[in-house]
């Protein structure tokens, strides 16, 4: 990698009695910047959903604005993919930080020109470079996750950072009921989000740090003397790879990483199925004003924050780090209270409620499994692409499909056959999962 993105570069290590505070104080450091700076990356992803309702009363179409929305996803899932071997070759600090202030520009395009939303097809556009640009924020901060952190500690660390999502999209509401208050314009979810975002994105400049090595530390292996048991590790692994090296010996070719990338478009459909059709469906259906879907939406998210935590507790403690039964586990009950959800009559809001908060808890375990067994799967200078892999899937099978295949079966055959979409998927992703239980019980049997 070249220019801006270029890793930094190896620094003299420093004196042996100053690596252990060092050490700790850039831990937490790097830690808070990818921690906070993930949560602005979501105050401009899912920020629209929320003014679908008023783009519905201008005159768009269910389909029209699943289509404009599904522009996110199919440019999130590619460029995590792509952008993921671009960011196991670039300076995680620079690369972040780029990415969440182009989003926020983009955003506040949207925002103050009135042109942006006069088209489906501009909306489309739009949305289509913003996911771009969400693209290259997972990718570093798993860079940072493995060069920072050691194997033993780095379950319950991912479990810790993954809630970032679900604070940066529960606040997606709130902040949107503020920018209501302050600017009483519907186009304040666009570029009010986009503000706050973009002082985050100099946060992260500040804060993040490339690799340990780089600020004159020994790799974090060496000082925790804890090494991967997923595959041989040796000091090579601490060269940057190739892009050839890492997709066709670390990712391509490794069929447990293709079993749980399939299995995670089929929960990201239950994701994004229930979470951006819920302020459309909660209002029409349901009868909730733009207040009430705003906090619905929000308790949706930050169910996932215990909801996580939990799930991977329950996967290092009690099933010794297998991840597949646990999937299995979360994924039945997140399908239980979807239809509960569906089948609950208008005019019982608190059960509607309790059952979003329910599936927010449940779904967002999995979601937080599959991105840590791909890490798990390969060397840390390939973690980016192989978790960039699996969010491919996830992005342009499952989110996709929520956005347009569940708009375009709720236009044309009313929301029970978007909710039948949803359990169908719920059930898909059961029975993937099981087929990589032995796979899964094979691979920790040879560690």
């Amino acid at each position: 990698m070249i220019g801006i993105f270029k890793p930094a570069a190896h620094a003299s290590e420093i004196d042996d009695e100053e690596i252990d505070e060092n050490y700790k104080k850039l831990r937490f450091q790097v830690f808070m910047g990818i921690f906070i700076g993930y949560a602005g990356y979501y105050l401009v992803r899912k920020n629209f959903t929320l003014a679908m309702p008023s783009l519905i009363e201008e005159g768009f179409s269910k389909t029209e604005l699943g289509f404009a929305l599904s522009g996110v996803a199919i440019a999130y899932g590619l460029s995590k993919f792509l952008m993921g071997s671009i960011s196991d070759r670039s300076n995680a600090r620079i690369f972040m930080s780029f990415g969440l202030m182009s989003s926020a520009l983009t955003m506040i395009f949207m925002g103050v020109m009135p042109v942006a939303t006069s088209s489906v097809t501009i909306m489309f556009s739009l949305l289509l470079i913003n996911g771009w640009f969400q693209g290259m924020g997972w990718p570093p901060s798993g860079r940072v996750m493995v060069h920072w952190f050691s194997p033993k500690e780095r379950g319950t660390k991912m479990a810790l950072w993954n809630v970032a999502h679900n604070i940066g999209g529960g606040l997606v509401g709130p902040i949107a009921i503020l920018g209501m208050a302050i600017f009483a314009d519907y186009h304040s979810v666009f570029y009010f989000h986009g503000f706050i975002a973009a002082l985050i994105a100099v946060f992260i400049f500040f804060t993040v740090r490339d690799t340990p090595q780089s600020q004159g530390l020994p790799t974090i292996e060496r000082y925790h003397q804890n090494y991967p048991t997923a595959f041989d590790y040796d000091e090579s692994h601490e060269k940057e790879f190739s892009a050839k090296e890492i997709f066709f010996e670390y990712v391509l070719n490794n069929k447990l990483l293709w079993a749980i990338a399939v299995a995670n478009a089929f929960v990201y459909l239950v994701r994004y199925g229930v979470l951006d059709w819920a302020p459309t469906y909660l209002s029409e259906v349901k009868d909730f004003s733009f207040t009430e879907t705003g906090w619905a939406y929000a308790l949706y998210e930050w169910a996932g924050i215990p909801g996580t935590l939990i799930c991977g507790y329950i996967s290092d403690k009690y099933f010794k780090a297998h991840r597949s039964p646990v999937l299995i586990i979360f994924m039945t009950i997140t399908m239980i209270c979807v239809i509960i959800y569906w089948l609950n009559p208008a005019g019982n809001p608190g059960l509607d409620i309790a059952m979003l908060i329910t599936i927010g808890f449940f779904i967002y375990g999995p979601v937080m499994l599959i991105g840590l067994f791909a890490l798990d799967l390969v060397p840390k200078k390939a973690a980016g692409t192989a978790a960039g892999f699996t969010g491919l899937f996830g992005y342009v099978g499952g989110a996709v499909s929520a956005n347009i295949v569940i708009g375009y079966a709720v236009d044309v055959a009313g929301w029970d056959a978007g909710f039948m979409l949803i359990i169908g998927a719920c059930a898909m992703s059961i029975i993937l999962v099981a087929f990589t239980l032995k796979a899964e019980q094979r691979a920790n049997e040879k560690i």
